[in-house]
């Protein structure tokens, strides 16, 4: 269960993570490419922030997340420029792609009737429980 000052630093570091990925996209002309940041986790003692990131298109979300993972160090020292009047230390940041609307979209799919075991008979293996 997370305290209200782990929710009050998670939404701060969330706007502020938006803010920064998202100029930088804008900034080096890259089109077609949208990052969002679902959930920031923060654990109890402040020093690690787990990110969760929704990339669109799902295509280029690997190649995406492996560049955001690579410029982290970067990316924590514009967020501590950002927040160095509400936070003494940045926690260290952990970047996860965020897989809920893939799920979402199964669920809709399904209910949707798109996939219909009792015609695609192949779709019951998947189901079967081991």
């Amino acid at each position: 269960m997370e305290t209200n000052r782990q929710k009050k630093i998670g939404g701060v570091l969330q706007k502020d993570l938006v803010d920064i990925l998202q100029g930088e996209v804008r900034k080096n002309g890259i089109s077609n490419l949208v990052i969002s940041v679902s959930k920031v986790n923060v654990t109890t003692d402040l020093s690690v922030a787990s990110v969760h990131l929704s990339i669109f298109p799902q295509e280029k979300a690997a190649e995406t997340l492996a560049a955001i993972k690579s410029n982290t160090p970067l990316i924590k020292h514009d967020l501590s420029q950002r927040v160095k009047l509400q936070l003494r230390k940045v926690p260290n940041l952990t970047f996860y792609l965020d897989d809920s609307l893939d799920y979402i979209e199964k669920i809709d799919n399904a209910l949707k009737g798109q996939e219909n075991p009792i015609e695609n008979r192949e779709l019951l293996a998947r189901r079967k429980k081991i």
